[in-house]
């Protein structure tokens, strides 16, 4: 598994940082640290953190990350 986060799109919400905390941290109040190939152990967090950023900078190579809405609410 792969991810990228678009840093320039990325506000700082940390609600990736609050449901895969092995995965992505924020250093300070506004930087996001991220691992980019985290294990497939890590797979479903790593998914509904994708699905819970409020401006969508997180994109999971190969995998769907945008969800119609009302799926996954549980995570928003």
């Amino acid at each position: 598994m792969r991810i990228v986060v678009d840093l320039n799109r990325c506000e700082g919400y940390a609600q990736c940082a609050f449901l895969a905390p092995d995965v992505f941290a924020m250093h300070g109040q506004e930087a996001l640290m991220y691992d980019p190939g985290p294990g497939d152990d890590r797979r479903e967090q790593v998914l509904r953190a994708a699905a819970a950023c409020p401006v969508q900078a997180i994109t999971v190579e190969g995998e769907r990350t945008e969800w119609p809405r009302g799926v996954l609410s549980d995570v928003r």
